[in-house]
């Protein structure tokens, strides 16, 4: 198993948080297998790209939310660390009240 679950859409709340301050959580590391996708589909060519976080930032977007913790951006990166056969990725955690 790579993923806890694979879900559809983000359960939790707006979280309202820009680039910008997704930028100022310190990384940290989360267990691949912690992690509950907010993504069913996967876009091959992005998989395969050399240059897929050129433009984006390097760490996963992870939202702690009731306990759990949701992938909200990095699926791509997060698939790659698995077939790297990695069980840890960086992301930015960020955990949202209610």
């Amino acid at each position: 198993m790579i993923f806890r679950a694979v879900g559809e859409g983000r359960p939790y709340p707006d979280h309202g948080l820009s680039r910008r301050d997704w930028v100022s959580i310190p990384p940290t590391q989360v267990q691949l297998d912690h992690l509950i996708t907010v993504k069913k589909t996967l876009d091959l060519d992005v998989l395969l790209a050399e240059d897929s976080t050129f433009y984006g930032d390097m760490f996963a977007h992870v939202v702690q939310w009731r306990g759990e913790l949701y992938l909200e951006d990095g699926l791509h990166r997060a698939l790659r660390c698995a077939l790297s056969q990695r069980k840890v990725l960086h992301a930015r955690v960020h955990t949202v009240r209610g």
